[in-house]
């Protein structure tokens, strides 16, 4: 059989984690900064838990995790689970009997699902921060996986606008700390799109509307004014959509011509305010080195179901890729499983589109990927152990080595320390092993000598 993986899903060599545990670690470090605590939550949940949390798009890339039966304990069960089985294979289908659990599609549902069941044990508001994969049944394409990882950020129990400017604020201080240039804050709001809607003749269809605005990107204006006739949008109501979306200029001013057209809707001019205070407070609390500009685009639409309030999106205009992150105010997330009145906000870093634009721009730091620090070449017999008595003391002072397993032949031995890109190789050979010395031989350099222990080790350092 030849060896190969599922689509859409991807080995990781030693090199590629290091340079992802980089990101992970920058985002980390400017999560805790900011108060945020770490969570996880299982691969899979109760399908019922995402079902219809995500727009009927987004339902559909549900990766569903079929029952195997043998928790089954009557034969009656496992009957019921052959025919489910029967009716599966004939035509799209799905039952509580043959699929009950699905694999996580994002990290907010499960979160929100963990807010509830944990709700007497919280402190609110509770700001917590999530990296984990994540899967969706997509077509695999430049930057789309159907296993990735999401690393997001959320606080529930709390309506401030402080929290959106805040997650604004660790956008910035992110793709600041990971040197990716031409970012790109796009800003919006849920309630200002409800108002389009509005002043459209179409408030009904909102959530139609957006799910065609959002990919506007991908399809262009044409694109979008299909997908809206499709979905029942007339003629007058899809020329108001296009003038909305279509004004431009500086944020101020896009603001101000908001304003004009949101006149007839109270929930538009909700929107507009909203976003107005939340690029204020943004403003008192970023840090001027943050170089990426935050934009006003009304055409975002962030499709998903559950958000109400600021959403947001980034790009970046180094390269050619989708958004690197997005995510926004939900005001009743909870609600779903039965907490009532609890708001929250949140957004999410797209961990395998940001890995794939630092390494086009090649801005990963050059000291990530070196080699192994020490070898020692195994000579075997007494020298062995002499090497190996050695290898723990470098060991113990906190610097990263290993001995070669094999009394292998030079040159072999060689081959693997310069492949493995190791700093330094020592040779405990039978006159350094009489002297208690080691020859040092630096791979960089090609200098060679002999010294002691210690003299090593501060070398090594």
């Amino acid at each position: 059989m030849k060896p190969s993986i599922p689509q859409g899903t991807r080995d990781f060599s030693p090199i590629v984690v290091r340079r992802r545990q980089y990101i992970f670690n920058t985002l980390r470090s400017i999560f805790e900064n900011y108060g945020f605590q770490p969570l996880e939550t299982p691969a899979m949940e109760n399908l019922q838990t995402l079902t219809g949390k995500y727009g009927e798009e987004g339902d559909r890339l549900i990766f569903k995790i079929l029952n195997n039966g043998l928790h089954e304990k009557k034969d009656s069960d496992k009957e019921k689970l052959n025919e489910e089985w029967s009716k599966l294979l004939s035509k799209p289908y799905s039952s509580p009997i043959i699929t009950e659990r699905a694999l996580r599609y994002d990290l907010t549902i499960p979160f929100a699902r963990f807010v509830v069941m944990n709700q007497n044990d919280l402190a609110f508001p509770f700001r917590r921060y999530q990296m984990q994969p994540v899967w969706r049944a997509d077509r695999p394409q430049r930057g789309r996986y159907r296993e990735f990882w999401q690393c997001d950020c959320d606080v529930v129990g709390s309506t401030s606008l402080i929290n959106e400017a805040e997650l604004l604020c660790i956008y910035q201080a992110a793709f600041h700390e990971l040197n990716i240039p031409k970012i790109t804050l796009k800003i919006n709001s849920r309630k200002l799109l409800a108002g389009l809607a509005e002043i459209a003749g179409v408030p009904l269809q909102m959530m139609e509307m957006t799910i065609a605005l959002d990919k506007l990107d991908k399809i262009g204006w044409d694109g979008v004014t299909k997908e809206l006739q499709q979905r029942g949008i007339d003629e007058n109501g899809i020329l108001r959509i296009k003038e909305v979306i279509g004004i431009n200029g500086k944020n101020i001013e896009k603001i101000a011509a908001l304003k004009n057209q949101m006149q007839s809707s109270e929930i538009g001019l909700q929107g507009i305010q909203e976003l107005e205070q939340t690029i204020a407070y943004q403003q008192q609390l970023s840090s001027g080195v943050w170089q990426s500009e935050i934009l006003v685009d009304v055409s975002l639409a962030r499709g998903l179901n559950y958000y109400t309030g600021v959403i947001v999106e980034v790009t970046t205009d180094a390269v050619k890729m989708g958004s690197l992150g997005g995510g926004g105010r939900y005001d009743d997330l909870t609600g779903l499983f039965g907490l009532k009145g609890l708001s929250g906000v949140g957004v999410s870093f797209g961990i395998d589109r940001i890995y794939d634009v630092m390494e086009e721009l090649n801005v990963f730091p050059v000291q990530l990927v070196p080699g192994g620090k020490v070898m020692l070449v195994n000579f075997g017999g007494e020298n062995e152990s002499y090497a190996l008595k050695v290898l723990q003391q470098i060991r113990n002072a906190g610097i990263a080595a290993e001995i070669y397993p094999d009394a292998a032949k030079f040159d072999k031995q060689m081959k693997y320390a310069n492949k493995r890109g190791f700093a330094f190789v020592v040779l405990p050979g039978d006159e350094e092993r009489e002297k208690q010395l080691l020859s040092v031989k630096n791979f960089t350099t090609g200098e060679q000598q002999m010294i002691s222990l210690q003299e090593a080790i501060l070398k090594f350092q």
